[in-house]
């Protein structure tokens, strides 16, 4: 049976939608997702994105930003001096970055699908210390071939699944969500997809379609107790951003920079404890790295005058991502407390108090 999204509930969220309301919305793109749910300590797993699906290898142009780095993404200094996301994208915990990272670069050799003789993955991280034992290294070789072999298109699951498996949001059970935008022809009919693995923010700032909904949901808030003493956000949230707009590296880490934009809509401020670091790609210029004999590539490039409905797009589909981490996410029991899931009917609720529900 289909999880609920956030828009069963009634959540009215700006903007069309692709067919799935997904990141694989963007032609090519797949995801898939090894999840680790063993005894009482692993609630852990992976999740990776291949830009241009399994079989095609061929760099895609991309943009990285960190709107607060206490976190990390591997390989993001080479994206940011070269402009190219050569391969695969990896996202789990934090202990487990090594082990996604090498077990890449180990799939592609058997695959015999380098487009270099060197490899530099990207792989990203949030902590699921809470509810896993991120020193059990529970992630192994394995896990990471599931999740790079299983990758498809079209529907994606949420919530407990994937590199999201352990995280939490708002103090709720959080994980993985996804999100897409559609953008009419007369704005270029570009697809924008994100898939954001969400472990941040604290109960109080909790903000859906306008409504300050976690001023009210204060029950089970395991860190602050549903009060707001100002208390560290020390979780984070890594964000993957896919389109098929032509679009240079430098536009796409401003593309990057706005889903900052689409986290604050859910009521995050940020915080000194969050590794929040964002990539844009784009799976357009598929020949940008074969240049002719003179090694000029021919490229395509939107104009910087028509790139705000990309803008508006990524923070649109940002928020309904992160919503729907947690509309997906299930209660869960772990290494050191449990954490409850979104209550659905609540939230219905507030949103009608508040004149939000759709």
């Amino acid at each position: 049976m289909k999880k609920q999204r956030a828009r069963d509930l009634g959540i009215p969220f700006e903007g069309a939608t692709g067919e799935f309301n997904a990141i694989t919305d963007v032609p090519g793109v797949t995801v898939g997702y090894s999840t680790i749910i063993e005894g009482t300590d692993a609630r852990t797993g992976v999740t990776i994105i291949h830009p241009r699906g399994r079989e095609n290898f061929s760099p895609v142009y991309a943009g990285v930003h960190a709107f607060n780095g206490n976190g990390e993404m591997t390989g993001a200094a080479w994206v940011e001096e070269g402009g190219f996301l050569e391969g695969p994208i990896g996202i789990t915990n934090t202990h487990s970055v090594g082990v996604v990272r090498d077990t890449i670069i180990a799939w592609q050799v058997k695959n015999k699908i380098q487009y270099q003789p060197w490899a530099l993955p990207v792989v990203a991280e949030t902590a699921d210390a809470w509810l896993n034992n991120m020193n059990g290294f529970f992630v192994k070789e394995q896990h990471v071939f599931e999740a790079l072999d299983s990758a498809k298109s079209g529907f994606m699951d949420e919530g407990n699944v994937g590199g999201g498996t352990g995280m939490m949001c708002y103090e709720f059970k959080g994980g993985t969500g996804t999100s897409s935008r559609k953008l009419p022809e007369t704005l270029g009919g570009w697809t924008v997809g994100v898939l954001a693995q969400t472990n941040f923010g604290r109960r109080h700032l909790l903000t859906i379609a306008g409504a300050p909904v976690g001023k009210h949901l204060v029950e089970n808030a395991p860190i602050t107790s549903g009060e707001d003493p100002y208390k560290m956000d020390d979780g984070s949230l890594i964000v993957i951003v896919a389109t098929d707009a032509p679009l240079l590296p430098h536009q796409l880490k401003r593309v990057a920079k706005r889903v900052s934009l689409g986290m604050a809509r859910t009521g995050s401020v940020g915080g000194n404890g969050s590794g929040d670091i964002f990539l844009a790609f784009s799976t357009a210029n598929p020949q940008a790295t074969q240049p002719n004999e003179k090694g000029i590539s021919e490229i395509q490039a939107l104009s910087n005058d028509k790139i705000d409905p990309i803008f508006a797009a990524t923070v649109f589909a940002t928020e309904e991502a992160i919503i729907n981490s947690m509309v997906a996410a299930e209660d869960m029991t772990g290494h050191e407390f449990s954490v409850k899931a979104l209550p659905h009917a609540e939230v219905r609720e507030l949103l009608k108090k508040y004149g939000r529900l759709q």
